[in-house]
């Protein structure tokens, strides 16, 4: 009999994933509520996404995590990484799901899991709205709850799935925006395929595809968004206590509507529609401190400017480095410590390169696929994206160094590509536990030296540890050494490390960067 494990979390984000990425146009396509912008299916995508990438995390710790582990991360991931109206909702949908199935794995709890979750999501909405994702999460729940106590998990799922799709079919006529643009709801349309998934992570089998969906006849979204509702989306998570977003709630209702605020335990997640987009920020700032502040100008995303010719993109682990790349005239992303950018994130960022040509340096040898989706994704808008594998931000800066816009597309390419093969790289990182590594065993406080990804030095001392990096790597000859250091390095590394190299390497170059805060201890590359 099917029961719900990690490893069923683990498939269901995955699942729910790979069907969000075939149906995300479909979806985008009939959205035309609460705004006709056109995203709710791309949306619901970046915000699996992340649930999925926390499970992942989650399984690359621990080789089999307790069945609330995975479930927790699943919800965390999606709260932080929610994007959109009903992305946000989803996000909700899943920690409160969360809250029922850490108590049990069994039928009965899948069913009030999904009730949990329908009841929280149309908390977290300050005004419901029937027709929308809200109403088939409740129909989902009511259909769960139906039927003999001796169900499994798998006819648990198989009666939310159904619920859910005669829902979705009901829509248009709880929706007059709905039935004018001949469409069903675009959120409750996603939340039927995430229910799909689940039918098929816990038995094995995938339910029928539902029926193509039409291209909404509704008024173009410039004109939705310039004449209906207000101008702005703007939404952010929020480190705040439960007293702080009571008040945030009544003061973010009074500037503007499709209010969603969902989390928990001093994390939350707060989306809204407002036509003065500081205000709302400033709301933030009262309630406590809120980060990662995305702001849309519905117009202005539909009426983008005429793109430029080319740009660069490049993945940074670091503040400063994110300076360096922007004085070249690349667009950036940060990669946090423990937080790699997801595929979404680089697709906004080669958006916001508005390009018709774009190079895009990942810089790290574990972002190689999720490059490669975003890449695919930007070239299905119609952008022509050249993707090249630098595995180090030493690379990148290689690369970035020959780029020339003014000559032909391939011919940059692949002077940037030679550019970034020719650069080794290198890397000061200190151990975190007790591990064994290609060069031996190493105690946690250990200082790390890696070349090329692999641990090649153990040492005690970064500057000591980091000259015997540098030996190796210009043992078989290079032109130009390249220090990217942290802001929390000790003072005097860097300039050991240039005396090192001049003393010790004739004719050898070396150039110097701070990578700010943020950064790894220090990186090297030697061309």
């Amino acid at each position: 009999m099917p029961q719900l494990d990690s490893a069923v979390v683990r498939a269901w984000c995955s699942l729910a994933l790979e069907a969000l990425g075939r149906e995300r146009e479909e979806i985008d396509a009939i959205n035309v509520y609460p705004v006709a912008d056109g995203d709710t299916g791309t949306n619901l995508y970046l915000t699996v996404e992340s649930a999925s990438q926390a499970v992942e995390a989650v399984f690359a710790a621990f080789a089999e995590p307790a069945f609330p582990d995975a479930v927790r991360a699943m919800a965390h991931g999606a709260l932080i990484g929610a994007r959109g109206n009903s992305g946000t909702i989803l996000a909700q949908l899943l920690r409160g799901m969360t809250e029922e199935m850490t108590g049990g794995c069994d039928a009965a709890h899948l069913a009030g899991a999904l009730h949990r979750a329908a009841v929280s999501a149309r908390q977290a909405v300050a005004h419901p709205v029937e027709g929308t994702i809200l109403s088939v999460a409740s129909a989902a729940a009511e259909a769960a709850s139906d039927g003999p106590a001796d169900r499994d998990v798998a006819a648990v799922a198989r009666a939310a799935y159904e619920g859910a799709r005669a829902a979705l079919a009901a829509t248009p006529g709880q929706l007059a925006v709905l039935e004018r643009a001949g469409v069903v709801d675009a959120g409750g349309r996603g939340l039927v395929t995430v229910l799909g998934a689940l039918v098929e992570a816990v038995s094995g089998e995938a339910p029928a595809r539902l029926v193509r969906a039409a291209r909404a006849m509704a008024p173009p979204a410039s004109e939705t968004c310039d004449q209906d509702g207000p101008a702005f989306e703007v939404i952010y998570l929020l480190e705040a206590d439960d007293t702080a977003v009571a008040r945030l709630r009544a003061r973010l209702d009074s500037l503007g509507d499709s209010l969603v605020v969902v989390g928990g335990d001093g994390l939350w997640n707060v989306h809204v529609h407002v036509d003065d987009a500081g205000a709302a920020i400033e709301a933030g700032i009262e309630a406590g401190r809120p980060y990662r502040i995305r702001v849309t100008h519905f117009a202005a995303a539909v009426r983008p400017p005429e793109p430029a010719g080319r740009a660069v993109v490049a993945v940074v682990p670091g503040e400063g480095l994110a300076g360096l790349c922007a004085e070249a005239g690349a667009t950036t992303v940060l990669a946090r410590p423990g937080e790699p950018p997801a595929s979404g994130e680089l697709v906004e960022a080669i958006r916001r390169a508005h390009a018709r040509e774009v190079v895009l340096l990942p810089n790290a040898a574990e972002l190689r696929h999720t490059a490669a989706a975003a890449a695919e994704q930007a070239r299905a808008e119609g952008v022509r994206v050249a993707l090249i594998p630098t595995r180090a931000a030493v690379q990148g800066i290689a690369a970035l160094a020959v780029h020339e816009p003014d000559r032909r597309f391939d011919e940059d390419v692949v002077a940037m590509t030679a550019a970034a093969g020719a650069t080794r790289y290198g890397e000061l990182a200190v151990a975190e536990h007790r591990s064994f590594t290609s060069a031996g065993v190493c105690q946690a406080g250990d200082v790390l030296g890696l070349i090329d990804g692999d641990v090649a030095v153990i040492g005690d001392d970064p500057a000591k540890t980091a000259e015997t990096v540098l030996d190796r790597m210009l043992s078989g000859g290079g032109e130009l050494v390249t220090l990217v250091v942290a802001d929390d390095a000790p003072g005097a590394l860097a300039e050991r490390l240039e005396t090192h190299v001049r003393e010790t390497h004739l004719a050898v170059d070396t150039l110097t960067y701070r990578g700010g805060r943020q950064a790894p201890l220090l990186l090297i590359g030697v061309e």
